[in-house]
């Protein structure tokens, strides 16, 4: 979410027409979303309806539909503020409602939502950041710029391409665009799905999109996940996938590796996430993925605007139990690049104090994502005590890379290759919901230049066979990528730590951790309550007191009723 744009964190449409939902299996009231068994996703509304993104709302209603300003205003999008606590806007016509809570990153004086195209017509609520924003402008040059806001492109491009530019935009982004000519309206989601977005129905025929599930959860009967790469156009009234890579086939490739082309692509990816207006830093854990964001970021800093503005010395961030072995690999990579680092430490009670906050907020009940999102929760907030309001980290890369210890026992390259596409693919449902929303609840910003889509491509076009686990080659895991950075004359990192194992991020923070967790649901889940799991929750039934625990403070934040 950069450039002088607001970046939308919520959003709410609604509109008084009667649509069929989306072609994707249903959910009644309150069920969880297929093929996210842990979560439910927060879309709900109807084409008469209100959608909420990130920092945005976009709402269309009518004379049938009791969709409100007020409600929009009061209700859906006060329950977003959080994501963009800067600036608030509201747009409405006719039946519509586009509403947004902007986090400013970019020119924090100008580019507050919707943002919208000469005359108005146009109207767009963005959660996001589109990096080839000035390439783009360039190409746009009969057309007239309100802001300087990266995400007013949007806009411009509808009007110059209809609804077929989605491809063009370089970026992470969710977004609802409004067309008052003919009160229609478009709502995309970037290709991985590293903004979260929702969509959802009312009785009362509404549509709402929201960035999370607690801005549609009292208005809709019905809601699913707003699937990644596509786009939904309420003139075909139907999902269309916008994002066909030639991975994405999962077709085995072959293009040898090559070390500086996948270097290359991955600094070019850090690089074009370094444009922002507001302070920010590095989350550093110390592992391979986190220090390979730090250092390319620290070796390219000089000379970027962000630099001139607020210094060329990086800061980074870390946190776990004291004397984990993040806070101690971090520190050393840290000494190493000659980064401002800022160490946190917590307690397995401090952890166990915010449990309800963050699954309030992360909106799920999976285990390991409730595990690994209460430390960047808690480390999330003292970055922002500090005033940084943007980070860049790590995720993706295992996924990219088959970097999880299981990856060992793939029989060959083809079931090597597969399951990093599956991987990738389910990343909205797991690291980016996480990533996203742990650090969106303190009004941060977090940019994950392993999920740029140039860099996917050139990673998941290389032959996996040179992916593969191989002890007898002294082959660990994530091999190309640790092979890409061994620069012997001008090192990027130790190289202790260029091929240090990977740690689970809830294990890294500290082993005791996962232990106090597990101790403390037993004190609030008995042995009889397990035995009824099955009956009280039928869905993805919790086979282990954690979850059950987990289970129990999700529902009552988000209720379900059993059909």
């Amino acid at each position: 979410m950069d450039s002088n744009t607001s970046h939308s964190h919520g959003l709410a449409f609604c509109s008084s027409r009667h649509r069929e939902p989306i072609n994707s299996p249903s959910s009644s009231r309150h069920s969880l979303p297929f093929l996210v068994p842990f979560f439910r996703p927060a879309f709900c509304a109807s084409f008469c309806s209100v959608s909420l993104f990130s920092p945005i709302v976009l709402s269309l209603s009518s004379s049938c539909s009791t969709v409100t300003q007020s409600h929009v205003w009061n209700s859906s999008c006060s329950r977003l503020r959080h994501r963009g606590p800067d600036w608030s806007g509201l747009f409405h016509h006719g039946d519509c409602y586009l509403a947004h809570q902007r986090l400013a990153i970019i020119d924090p004086a100008s580019g507050d939502q919707p943002l919208y195209n000469e005359d108005q017509s146009i109207a767009v609520t963005v959660n996001g950041e589109i990096y080839n924003h000035e390439e783009l402008r360039a190409q746009l040059s009969n057309h007239k710029f309100r802001t300087g806001s990266d995400c007013e492109v949007i806009a411009h491009l509808y009007e110059e391409h209809g609804e077929d530019f989605i491809d063009m935009l370089d970026g992470v982004f969710s977004f609802v665009l409004h067309d008052s000519n003919d009160n229609s309206f478009i709502v995309a989601r970037d290709a991985i799905g590293v903004t979260p977005l929702y969509i959802g129905w009312g009785l009362d025929g509404s549509v709402w999109i929201s960035s999370e599930m607690k801005g549609l959860n009292d208005d809709c009967e019905h809601f699913e996940q707003f699937p990644p790469g596509h786009i939904y156009s309420s003139k075909q009234s139907g999902l269309k996938r916008w994002y066909n890579p030639v991975w994405f086939a999962e077709s085995i490739p072959s293009t040898p590796f090559d070390p500086l082309v996948l270097r290359k692509a991955f600094e070019n990816a850090v690089i074009k996430r370094l444009m922002t207006d507001v302070p920010f830093g590095v989350l550093l854990s110390g592992g391979l993925d986190s220090s390979l964001v730090a250092s390319v970021t620290a070796r390219h800093l000089t000379g970027t605007k962000a630099a001139k503005q607020w210094g060329s010395q990086l800061h980074s961030f870390c946190v776990g139990l004291q004397g984990s072995p993040d806070l101690k690999a971090a520190k050393e990579v840290s000494e190493y690049l000659g980064t401002v680092h800022h160490e946190f430490h917590f307690t397995v009670q401090d952890g166990i104090d915010a449990i309800e906050d963050v699954i309030y907020h992360v909106e799920t009940y999976d285990v390991t994502t409730i595990r690994a999102s209460t430390p960047m929760f808690l480390m999330s907030r003292k970055i922002k005590s500090l005033g940084v309001k943007m980070v860049l980290s790590g995720e993706g890369s295992d996924e990219i890379f088959g970097g999880y210890l299981y990856f060992h026992k793939a029989p060959n390259k083809e079931e090597f290759h597969r399951e990093t596409c599956h991987k990738i693919k389910a990343l909205h449902q797991y690291d980016c919901l996480r990533a996203n929303k742990a650090t969106s609840a303190w009004g941060i910003e977090v940019r994950v230049p392993f999920l740029d889509k140039a860099f996917i491509n050139v990673a998941m076009s290389i032959d996996p066979e040179c992916k593969m686990i191989k002890p007898d080659l002294e082959r660990i895991e994530k091999w190309v990528l640790r092979k890409a950075f061994d620069d012997e004359e001008n090192p990027y990192l130790p190289k202790h730590i260029l091929y240090r194992q990977k740690e689970q991020f809830s294990d890294g923070v500290g082993y005791s951790w996962i232990d106090g967790l597990k101790a403390h649901a037993a004190q609030h889940v008995t042995d009889k309550m397990m035995l009824n799991a099955q009956h009280i929750y039928p869905h993805n039934t919790p086979i282990t007191k954690e979850a059950y625990y987990y289970r129990m403070i999700f529902e009552r934040f988000f209720p379900q009723v059993t059909i």
